[in-house]
């Protein structure tokens, strides 16, 4: 049985546009089951809209629903610059962007903080409780904080019914695996469910997952490369520029780690979205320019490489990023296991002297994998690589799916699955969905994995529409 979180603070201001944002904390245990191991203070944001901004008094009650967002290890930006938030505030609801537990300001995690939890083996079963299934936890106790215990006479049911209790729960990317979680585990709680680009494989481990990812990100690159043909040879120059004194020859900021030719390649990552080939473009241009004109990569170069990868200032991404897929299986470095059935993934001084018509030798970008090597070159990683091995050796993962539960789910499930989806695989996203009775999906060709950001209005106008049943 989840109690309720502690309410430490609740505090609300305007903001342009009309709306009140209110900043929550709330306590709540580390460990559900051991409450005696201490506490996590954990912090969202909720926003409404105000019809009148001298109006103090608060507004009728509103429908709940509560934001989850990717990642793992992602923290949430302020209502008010989420370019969702206005569509979901339209319908009628509150919102309640949570920063999930170790992000943002929700006892967040980076290696400073961790050490303070003492050595290395400690650090990695603090770590283990920071996963899907105590993040769903976490929003019960929030649930039951601001909506459980609320007097009838206050909801717009005017009963004492459980509906009323229930709020809604919306999950981009990672937080659509916390939605299907909670649907396992907490059904009760959830009135609706709205995920986008996030339903999680049938696995237990991520190694069908990487396989499948590596085939998803060569097409991107190729679509990448066919954009912008002439970025063949500029990233080859690049890549035999920060291999020539093996991966040591370009610092980054700190001094403590460096801009290796596989740390670049991550860049990568930047494929999976709307404009992100333009992104990559503009770094892969802004380097090479540098390379023609001074021999080496200027600091702002190099900074602009280091501010679009987040690896070092959510290292939670890192840490979980494979484990967030197992299930009393490790993950053991899957990405990486898997390069050697992927070998034109790895840069070599090969594939750096090779022409621009050679298409089989053309330099390739990685995608949203990890890999060991990233210790070397990241600063903050690079604290963090005891923690890090252990974690990737963790075999007791407890389970985050029910599948009974989910073959007979009752809750609407509306999801929006892309076909050309980058980070979370169409297939095995359909192979999920079959498994939740009465899901309803849209499938569409047209967007990517970042579609609630860059087509908005579209996406979420097509998961209201199965919503409100006026498809045919």
């Amino acid at each position: 049985m989840i109690q309720a979180a502690k309410i430490l603070e609740q505090r609300s201001h305007l903001v342009p546009g009309k709306l009140r944002i209110t900043e929550h904390f709330f306590q709540v245990p580390r460990d559900y089951k051991n409450p005696s191991l201490g506490n996590l203070t954990l912090f969202a944001r909720s926003a409404r809209k105000v019809e009148n901004h001298l109006e103090k008094a608060p507004e009728k009650p509103l429908p709940w629903l509560v934001y989850l967002q990717g990642g793992p290890g992602f923290e949430c930006a302020s209502p008010e610059k989420q370019p969702w938030i206005n569509f979901v505030l339209n319908k009628g609801y509150q919102v309640l962007t949570l920063d999930q537990r170790g992000t943002g300001f929700s006892t967040a995690i980076s290696q400073s903080s961790l050490q303070l939890r003492g050595d290395e083996k400690v650090q990695t079963e603090y770590l283990k409780a920071f996963r899907a299934d105590n993040i769903v936890r976490d929003c019960e106790a929030i649930r039951k904080a601001l909506i459980a215990d609320v007097s009838p006479s206050s909801t717009d049911a005017g009963d004492d019914s459980e509906e009323s209790k229930k709020w809604s729960i919306m999950g981009q990317s990672f937080g659509g695996f916390c939605c299907t979680t909670y649907l396992s585990f907490y059904p009760e709680g959830v009135k609706e469910a709205f995920i986008l680009g996030g339903l999680p494989p049938v696995r237990d481990t991520p190694d069908d997952v990487y396989a499948r990812t590596y085939g998803r990100v060569r097409r991107r690159n190729e679509a990448y490369y066919a954009k912008y043909p002439e970025d063949v040879d500029r990233v080859r120059r690049i890549v035999k520029f920060l291999t020539r004194f093996g991966d040591t020859t370009v610092r980054v900021q700190g001094g403590e780690g460096y801009l290796s030719a596989r740390r670049f390649l991550l860049l990568g990552l930047q494929l999976y979205g709307h404009g992100g080939m333009d992104i990559l473009h503009d770094l892969v241009l802004r380097a090479d320019t540098d390379l023609t004109s001074f021999g080496h990569l200027t600091r702002p170069t190099v900074l602009a490489i280091e501010h679009a990868q987040s690896w070092d200032t959510n290292v939670l991404y890192f840490l979980l990023h494979e484990p967030c897929y197992c299930q009393n299986a490790a993950a053991n470095w899957s990405a990486d296991r898997l390069l050697a059935a992927n070998p034109d993934f790895i840069p070599s001084d090969q594939h750096a002297s090779t022409t621009a018509t050679d298409d089989a030798k053309t330099v390739l970008f990685t995608g949203e994998m990890i890999y060991p090597h990233m210790f070397e070159s990241f600063p903050e990683l690079k604290k963090m690589q005891l923690v890090g091995e252990a974690l990737a050796k963790v075999d007791d993962w407890p389970r985050l799916y029910d599948e009974e539960q989910l073959a007979k789910n009752e809750v609407p499930v509306y999801a929006a699955v892309y076909m050309d989806d980058m980070c979370v695989d169409y297939d095995l996203s359909m192979e999920r969905a079959a498994g939740i009775k009465g899901i309803k999906t849209f499938v569409t060709n047209t967007m990517y994995h970042n579609a609630l950001r860059a087509k908005t209005e579209e996406v979420l106008g097509q998961l209201w529409r199965l919503k409100e049943d006026v498809i045919d």
